[in-house]
């Protein structure tokens, strides 16, 4: 699968293979509907591994197949320092995806910890500025992240940063062609990711790199409020009630430059939403009218594998990175050979 530019390769590139026989794969830290994610060593450096689950029929397999080439080249073509690390991958005898490991684990889990406290606004407000140069890096080279959440976005050891991780649902933008609906979690998605029906997996629709704007908006509602979004409902009624009766979470008390980025992101019309260079310039005008942080939050204790701290599961939707253990046993699986990534390299300041 891919665009008609060649984007997608099946071969590797050589320099991104990592070597199976330096790979340890120690505890897993989490799952999604498409892989795990294992603490683990390569080359003595500790690091996230990411193992695609097999497909059972032919068509699964030729989906898996194609996710991984389109995650593999766009990891290892686009670098920017609120983009998690891309070390390398391995396509035999299992696909492997190897990144940074960051210790401060996801950003949904974080928020939980902290609650009912809130975020310093400064601080959400730095986060926010954090996923949205992740974005605007992403976006200049025509990639949609198409599952912007917070169980996607990953804190480093400090807390004082955020990184946007997991592309399994990322995607070349083309105004072309139609693009598969491959949904993410739908309470984050944007409206113009659903049809009059629920959209089976498969259909094609029209969107372009506005959907990723609408689900900043989401995160940015929730990274100032620290309740979830859509709150008492299900993910499809979330989807049902933002996609037909456009229903937005309240925004009422909100300061009124952060209620404008807020519900301008997440308009009806994709058209009518800003693009990330422009949310930058907004996040930063704001941060320059507020006081200094009154509070820090308070840090969370990191959890090390001497621990056996079970902490809650993950909602469903693609695999996140996560650097806060599940209490899993260590899982000895060292075979993963070849890996995937192509042409040019982008870093983006």
């Amino acid at each position: 699968m891919g665009s008609g530019t060649g984007f997608y390769s099946d071969q590797l590139d050589p320099k991104w293979v990592v070597d199976p026989q330096h790979l340890f794969v120690g505890p897993k830290i989490g799952e999604g509907s498409h892989a795990k994610i294992y603490e683990g060593k390569y080359k003595n450096k500790t690091v996230a591994i990411k193992i695609i689950k097999k497909g059972e029929s032919p068509e699964e397999i030729a989906k898996r197949d194609s996710r991984f080439a389109r995650e593999v080249s766009m990891l290892s073509r686009v670098q920017h320092k609120n983009l998690v690390k891309f070390i390398g991958a391995c396509k035999e005898p299992i696909m492997v995806i190897v990144t940074e490991l960051l210790l401060g684990g996801t950003l949904r889990k974080y928020l939980v910890s902290l609650r009912p406290g809130r975020l310093d606004t400064r601080l959400a407000v730095g986060f926010a500025l954090d996923i949205a140069r992740a974005m605007e890096c992403l976006h200049s080279h025509g990639i949609i992240h198409r599952d912007l959440k917070p169980e996607n976005l990953i804190l480093t050891a400090d807390y004082k940063t955020v990184k946007l991780a997991d592309f399994g649902l990322a995607r070349e933008e083309s105004l072309t062609e139609m693009m598969t609906a491959e949904t993410g979690t739908y309470r984050w998605m944007a409206p113009e990711l659903y049809s009059t029906v629920t959209l089976r997996q498969g259909e094609k629709k029209h969107y372009n790199h506005k959907v990723d704007a609408y689900s900043f908006a989401i995160v940015l509602w929730e990274l100032i409020h620290n309740k979830l979004p859509f709150e008492g409902m299900s993910n499809l009624q979330a989807a049902y009630a933002a996609a037909f009766k456009n229903v937005r979470p309240s925004a009422d008390d909100l300061p009124e430059d952060l209620a404008t980025i807020v519900t301008s992101c997440w308009r009806e019309d994709p058209n009518d939403r800003p693009n990330f260079t422009e949310i930058i310039q907004l996040l930063l005008h704001y941060l320059s009218t507020i006081s200094a942080p009154e509070l820090v939050p308070p840090s969370i204790k990191r959890v090390f594998s001497s621990e056996n701290t079970v902490l809650p599961p993950e909602s469903p939707g693609t695999c996140s990175l996560m650097a806060v253990r599940d209490g899993d046993q260590i899982t000895t699986d060292a075979n993963s050979p070849e890996k995937e990534a192509r042409g040019s390299f982008f870093f983006c300041c």
